[in-house]
């Protein structure tokens, strides 16, 4: 009889300990789970934002490339004019070159 109670109290402290270990187990098993989505979560935002910073600096180098064109069209613009004013003076010469 005594054995059989000594059997009894070895298992249920044997299952009080498997169940001890489980749970621990579970409650490690769930912070490394809010661990690994925080960890997601940041990696989302981060990716947003470089995202972000890339499409920005994109946007800032169509924006050089447009001021590049419109500069180089302006010089264009500036040496036809000087290319004219030279034709003038030329033309003003022929007419008058005393003056």
């Amino acid at each position: 009889m005594t054995t059989a109670i000594i059997i009894i109290v070895v298992i249920v402290v044997v299952l009080a300990v498997v169940l001890v270990m489980s749970r621990r187990r579970n409650e490690h098993l769930e912070e490394r789970r809010d661990a690994a989505a925080a960890h997601r979560d940041e990696a989302a935002i981060r990716s947003r934002e470089a995202e972000q910073a890339e499409l920005a600096a994109k946007e800032q180098a169509a924006r050089a490339e447009r001021q590049r064109l419109e500069a180089e069209q302006q010089a264009e613009r500036a040496e036809s004019e000087r290319v004219a004013a030279a034709r003038h003076e030329d033309q003003a010469r022929e007419i008058d070159p005393d003056a």
